[in-house]
């Protein structure tokens, strides 16, 4: 029932420790059993991934079985080259006595709050847009707090992208206006060999708009209710409830279609022990809260396995109850 509804761009989400990656590659291993060609991806710095599907996985797509690949983004691999392509933009731009200062400046700026998940953003919306051949991508992410930020960013970049270039374009309105006030021209405008400020300024607009239309179709992809959803994973205990009701609610704001919603770990109800059936009572009591609060929303139980699922063909018979 799941696997025939579900969407082609899948993310899931959720606390800390509650079995996303466990539930996001079962997912995948039972799409690309149905034969359809899926791509996991992991975007969480913990790479729990390899684990789970028992396959050393890096920063290049891995062909895992019959109709699967795999791939672990490495932060520091894509911080790299994000930066380095911010290089090599700006060096076109500038003076070639200005190159150890921009180097400087980008090496500082790999440091600062927000420059991995902007690299890491960047990374998700070009595999957003390209989508090569998959017939599903499903995005295991980190944290709830790391994905709801993500998700949303398209939309701020793609703003703020376009505020910047219209600063920019005002900028250059006044400058040409003041020029005639000018005594001096800099000594840099009558370089031969350097490109016309022109020239700089349509190679500038045009890294922009290129960045810019990334993110809105990228934006586009997210709030597509029939190509994205998001599965939240959670354990029938308080805190991880109390995370995905705030989770829901703040992805809604973004328009972000909520396909679902994981409980894993599910205690069978009958139980010898007063332990144990102090934890079913427990667990049935947080299931009806969650039920209560989000009466409209999907939900698929996962009991508690006695071992570690590991391996395709462990993690394709793992049984999703509605």
């Amino acid at each position: 029932m799941l696997l025939e509804s579900i969407t082609p761009i899948i993310f899931v989400g959720g606390k800390g420790g509650v079995g996303k990656t466990t539930i996001s590659s079962s997912i995948a291993s039972k799409l690309a059993n149905l034969g359809k060609k899926t791509l996991i991806i992991s975007t969480d710095p913990a790479h729990s991934l390899s684990d789970a599907l028992n396959v050393k996985l890096g920063s290049k797509i891995v062909n895992v079985s019959s109709n699967l690949d795999a791939i672990e983004l490495n932060p520091d691999e894509i911080v790299n080259e994000h930066f380095k392509n911010i290089e090599d933009t700006l060096k076109s731009y500038a003076k070639p006595e200005m190159f150890p200062k921009i180097k400087e400046h980008l090496e500082l700026s790999k440091e600062t709050p927000g420059a991995q998940e902007a690299a890491l953003l960047e990374k998700i919306c070009s595999l957003l847009v390209e989508r090569k051949d998959y017939e599903h991508i499903i995005f295991d992410t980190a944290p709830t707090g790391h994905t709801i930020r993500l998700l949303a960013m398209p939309s701020v970049m793609s703003a703020w992208t376009e505020g910047l270039m219209k600063h920019q374009k005002k900028r250059d309105e006044i400058a040409d206006a003041a020029k005639v006030f000018w005594k001096n021209k800099p000594e840099y405008e009558f370089n031969p060999f350097a490109p016309s400020k022109e020239m700089r300024w349509k190679k500038a607009i045009a890294k922009l708009e290129e960045r810019k239309s990334l993110f809105l179709r990228a934006n586009k992809i997210l709030q597509d209710i029939n190509l994205t959803s998001i599965y939240l994973v959670m354990i029938p205990e308080a805190l991880p409830l109390y995370e995905t009701l705030r989770a829901h609610e703040t992805l809604k704001k973004f328009s972000i279609n909520v396909g679902g919603i994981f409980i894993n770990q599910i205690i069978p109800k009958e139980q010898n022990s007063d332990f144990w059936q102090n934890r079913v009572d427990r667990q049935i009591e947080i299931l009806s809260q969650l039920n209560k609060n989000l009466p409209n929303t999907k939900k698929i139980q996962v009991k508690l396995n006695s071992k570690d699922l590991r391996g395709i063909e462990e993690l394709k018979n793992i049984n999703f109850e509605f």
